[in-house]
Formats: C-alpha cells, sequence, structure tokens
C-alpha cells in the first residue's frame, strides 16, 4: 500500500518548478543521437488537441479510483495532467523541458529525467505516459523507474506512434520546434511495437497486460504493463 504522503528522495528534493534545471537526454547515451528537450517553441507545441480522448485512454485502460496517486511522465504544460486531475486529484505530472513547466496549466508538474524520477519506492497507483517513450533514449532505464515508484499491482498505460518509418511522424516537430525536420529521427529515437515493449517490459519487471492499436487521427498503438502483485 502506497503512503499517505507523495515522498521524495530526501537526498534528491524536487527541483523548484519555478528555477528547472536543464536536462539533456543525450548525456546517458552518447551512442544514440537525441535533441537536448530545452525548447519553447517545442513546448508551445504541446495543445489541449486530445485530451479528452487520452483521459478516456487513462480511466479505461487504468480504472483509477478517486483517491488513487497518478503519475504522468511526460506531462508537457500539463494539459492532461490538468483533465486528470479534475477526476484524481492527486495526479502528478514530469516533463524533461524546462519550458514546458515554465507554461504549466496544472499544478503538481516538475522539471524531471524519466531514467531518474526523483520520487520515493512504490509512491503511485498508477503511471501513464503519451508520447513520450519513444523520445527516451534508455528506455529501459525510465521502465524501471516507472516500476520502482509503481506500487506492487499499479500498472503503467504507454501510448505511442506506430510509424512504418521511425521520425516520420516527428517531422512537424521537429521543424516547428528546432528548425529542422532532419532532426526527426533524434526526436523519436526508438520504433517500438507492441511486442517489442512487451520484451522490454518483461526486462524490467512489468508483466504485459494488453496492447492495441488505434487508427484515429494518425496510427497509435496503446500497451499496458503491470507491477506484480503482492503475494497472496
Amino acid at each position: 500500500m502506497r503512503p499517505a504522503t507523495l515522498r521524495t528522495r530526501e537526498h534528491r528534493p524536487l527541483a523548484p518548478v519555478t528555477l528547472p534545471p536543464s536536462l539533456k537526454l543525450a548525456d546517458e547515451a552518447p551512442h544514440i543521437a537525441s535533441v537536448t528537450y530545452d525548447s519553447e517553441d517545442y513546448a508551445m507545441l504541446n495543445r489541449p488537441i486530445e485530451t479528452g480522448r487520452h483521459s478516456r485512454r487513462v480511466m479505461r485502460y487504468l480504472r483509477p479510483q478517486a483517491n488513487d496517486r497518478l503519475l504522468e511522465v511526460g506531462c508537457g504544460r500539463g494539459w492532461l495532467t490538468q483533465r486528470m486531475q479534475e477526476l484524481c486529484p492527486a495526479t502528478y505530472g514530469i516533463d524533461v523541458n524546462p519550458k514546458s513547466i515554465a507554461h504549466a496549466v496544472a499544478g503538481n508538474l516538475s522539471t524531471m529525467d524519466a531514467v531518474d524520477l526523483r520520487f520515493d519506492d512504490e509512491q503511485f497507483d498508477h503511471v501513464y505516459s503519451f508520447h513520450a517513450i519513444e523520445h527516451i533514449v534508455d528506455a529501459d532505464v525510465a521502465l524501471r523507474e516507472m516500476h520502482r515508484v509503481l506500487i506492487p499491482g499499479g500498472r503503467v498505460l504507454l501510448v505511442y506512434p506506430a510509424e512504418p518509418i521511425r521520425g516520420l511522424y516527428a517531422m512537424p516537430g521537429a521543424w516547428i520546434g528546432f528548425g529542422n525536420p532532419f532532426l526527426a529521427r533524434q526526436l523519436h529515437v526508438h520504433k517500438f511495437t507492441p511486442s517489442k515493449l512487451r520484451r522490454l517490459g518483461e526486462q524490467c519487471g512489468l508483466t504485459h497486460v494488453e496492447s492495441a492499436l488505434d487508427l484515429f487521427i494518425t496510427p497509435q498503438f496503446i500497451t499496458v504493463l503491470e507491477k506484480a502483485p503482492y503475494p497472496s
């Protein structure tokens, strides 16, 4: 059972939202080219376009209770976090881009790297992440961090692009956010499929529950993973 109050690691306190650090994904794995997510233009691309549909996915696949504590990884400016806070007030969001947090539209948001979540163990009932996992160079480390902060029996919901070619759907964001469409493959550093995420999740202690393909607007995969519950 998770603690009643949210705990952060005492030796690494959460960075103030008003003065977020500039974090670089590429430093963790130089063998994979990636961009530095410290862009005002890229942050402002985050708009409430699919907020309603995404929140319905969270409710459908995670089935959270009103008093559950949720974590959104890759929250952007917090549009979806804001919507989920109406349903589950103890919803938190983290994003690696400090400019996104500077323009936050919701509370409980922090600048944080998914591969180094500054929360204590077993703090969240569920974790969800929309179109972020394909951006994370060390995706396996991020999944292990999600596993660590989940309570036993908690679930992870991942939504990610079903791209025929890696980076194809990231070209508009690369152009608008960074002025170069050819950076698209440095935004989408992985081309995930449900089978790949199933294997990766199992390596990180997460069991595959279900996956689906959604073709509305742009093709997207949906995968649900689960942390093993307490032994009965």
